[in-house]
């Protein structure tokens, strides 16, 4: 799709009644700021303002964040994150010494929003890919730390929906999930503790609710289903990427 504006728009703001008093207002690293992220810019339908405040166990995750009817059919995808929508990780290959962009399929990253999404790529998972990724619109860059993003659906919706938002963090061991747990699994040794699934309800037209989101469940460890699975004591820091999540219906 061509945009005559920009359609991805990215802007820092800050937000001081929500952060912690010790954040500075300038200078860091950006993670104490609140990014704004704006998504489908163009399109007409129902307007949504997540918030999303990190907890202590927030390093770069990957997410997606897509709609879906209250009996679990899949709508549209709202948000993914760069190395998902693209399937080009900034760390992807070893050159001379040093990590370049490269392309790379993890299966574990975000396997129930892939599934429930159902479009195989060229390489036979339901994975975005270098031939098939998600558009600009709907994908940018991982935030920092806190953020608020603004998304339309293409359409208006009508009734109960549901709003959810899968989020994985690579490499995040625990005395459960360890790296000899399946040490023939490729795809686990990249993931560890699984992604985390969680969801918010919401109704049209509604504009005073807020919603927070609360987990599901966990995927498949390595995402070699798009099950969606209960045993969230078995993970420690996964549950701790995310601090607090809402979401909103806004005016158009």
């Amino acid at each position: 799709m061509n945009y005559k504006l920009p359609a991805f728009l990215i802007m820092i703001v800050f937000l001081p009644a929500i952060l912690p008093a010790q954040i500075k207002k300038s200078g860091g690293t950006g993670r104490d700021e609140i990014a704004r992220l704006t998504t489908n810019p163009e399109a007409k339908g129902t307007l949504f303002e997540i918030t999303f405040l990190p907890g202590r166990g927030h390093n770069h995750p990957s997410f997606a964040i897509w709609l879906e009817t209250t009996d679990g059919r899949y709508v549209e995808t709202l948000y993914v994150t760069g190395y998902v929508a693209t399937g080009i990780f900034r760390y992807g290959s070893m050159v001379s010494g040093k990590w370049e962009p490269a392309p790379v399929q993890r299966r574990a990253a975000l396997p129930y929003w892939g599934h429930k999404r159902c479009i195989l790529n060229e390489l036979g998972n339901y994975l975005p890919s270098v031939k098939a990724p998600l558009p600009d619109a709907i994908s940018g860059p991982t935030p920092k730390g806190a953020f608020v993003l603004s998304a339309r659906a293409n359409e208006m919706l009508k009734g109960n929906f549901r709003v959810l938002i899968e989020i994985n963090q690579t490499w995040d061991w625990n005395p459960f999930w360890h790296n000899s747990k399946y040490p023939d699994d490729s795809e686990y040794r990249t993931s560890a503790q699984p992604a985390v699934v969680y969801a918010a309800d919401l109704k049209s037209g509604d504009y005073e609710m807020l919603s927070e989101f609360r987990p599901l469940g966990r995927s498949h460890h390595s995402g070699a289903d798009g099950g969606l699975y209960d045993d969230l004591n078995t993970l420690t820091t996964a549950l701790e990427i995310a601090g607090r999540i809402t979401v909103q219906i806004k005016e158009n």
